[in-house]
């Protein structure tokens, strides 16, 4: 037998590989979940998928140069300031 075959007959014993769509993953100690996170993790996953749609192209993909997404940045953050003073406006 040679030692991949070996190899991969003790990685099934161990019970800690299993095999899935994707091929054999190792199975780690699960934890449990923080919902935020996970609540943060899915409008993540959700906005990257409507800009995916909306721009036919991912972030990692997107050709934009250093400057306009520096521009993007600058503008995103300047809504922000703006969104936070509407915020403070209203607790007043």
């Amino acid at each position: 037998m040679s030692d991949s075959v070996k190899k991969w007959h003790e990685m099934q014993e161990d019970n800690k590989w299993t095999t899935d769509t994707t091929g054999y993953s190792y199975n780690t100690p699960t934890y449990p979940k923080d919902p935020i996170v996970e609540s943060v993790l899915s409008r993540y996953k959700s906005r990257s998928r409507d800009g995916i749609i909306k721009y036919n192209t991912t972030l990692y993909d997107n050709p934009d140069g250093f400057y306009k997404f520096l521009t993007h940045l600058q503008e995103e953050l300047m809504d922000a300031t703006l969104y936070i003073e509407k915020i403070k406006q209203q607790k007043s």
